[in-house]
């Protein structure tokens, strides 16, 4: 059966009338009836029953109608969800955020504003360490990650910064230097470093790592957290100080005090990471609303 048929009957069943259904499909009344007589011949029974003026459904096609413009109903949302895919209006975008970024506002702050701006697009979230993020991207099961730079798994990618983020002392609030506001990393030799695995954010765990280091700070003493939001609450216990981002001052604890760190610049870059080569018209309306963002 032809698509257009049924948009034909169901005009004539709406405006029970064979004129003013030809002048609102924009056709002539002739070639009207003999599609509408085409139709019938090819269920097997009328639908229309003629009258002197207009016309009427019979029991067949007032059943009919009601599949025909259901059918029809269904054939345009799908025609416009596909056209909505290909415009980036529509689909899915499944999105990896690593666990050192999910305090950070910026990233949230453009996920909604996609959100509102694309309401067609279902979007997931999935919360991982660099390592499993950069290998979901590069399995196609991820379309674009938030992760952290330095990192090593990023190579092979597209990377967009977004964000440069400083790094803060996380310290014990009985600690003689916790009502200072900013310190320096070697003022802090006596007191044991709290750190995350390296696997959980290895550009971040280098970084830290390292400053440290060069700071006189005994890493043999250093106290391992289970993850980089761990540390704190490692910290709030009495373990020793933390390094962690900025964005995570946001975790409030009565026994914690944030400090800049004096004399020295310890950052670390946010960024969008996605698949060379991406064809996903969802991802580049990402990527776009991100653009649109920094104007």
């Amino acid at each position: 059966m032809e698509h257009r048929y049924l948009r034909y009957f169901v005009a004539i069943a709406r405006t029970r009338n064979f004129t003013r259904a030809a002048e609102e499909l924009g056709i002539s009344q002739p070639p009207l009836s003999q599609q509408i007589q085409r139709l019938e011949r090819e269920v097997g029974t009328p639908l229309l029953r003629r009258l002197p003026r207009g016309v009427e459904l019979t029991e067949a096609g007032e059943a009919f109608y009601v599949d025909a413009c259901q059918i029809l109903a269904l054939t345009d949302a799908a025609m416009e969800k596909v056209k909505g895919i290909a415009r980036g209006i529509n689909g899915s975008l499944s999105m990896g955020i690593a666990s050192s970024d999910a305090f950070h506002p910026k990233i949230f702050a453009l996920l909604h504003q996609f959100q509102q701006s694309h309401p067609g697009v279902s979007v997931q979230q999935r919360e991982g360490n660099m390592a499993t993020l950069m290998g979901a991207l590069r399995e196609g099961e991820l379309d674009i990650a938030f992760i952290r730079l330095p990192c090593e798994h990023s190579k092979v990618f597209n990377l967009r910064i977004i964000d440069e983020e400083p790094m803060v002392i996380a310290l014990h609030r009985a600690h003689p230097l916790s009502g200072e506001k900013a310190l320096r990393l070697d003022r802090l030799r006596d007191v044991p470093l709290v750190l995350f695995p390296e696997s959980i954010a290895p550009g971040i765990y280098e970084l830290v790592y390292n400053s440290c280091l060069r700071a006189g700070i005994d890493m043999n003493r250093t106290q391992q957290a289970s993850q980089l939001s761990a540390s704190l609450s490692m910290v709030a216990a009495g373990f020793g100080f933390s390094l962690v981002p900025k964005s995570m001052m946001c975790i409030s604890h009565p026994d914690v005090t944030w400090h800049p760190i004096a004399d020295s610049t310890v950052t670390t870059d946010i960024a969008i990471a996605w698949r060379r080569f991406e064809r996903s018209r969802t991802v580049k309306a990402f990527l776009d609303e991100h653009e649109k963002s920094t104007r």
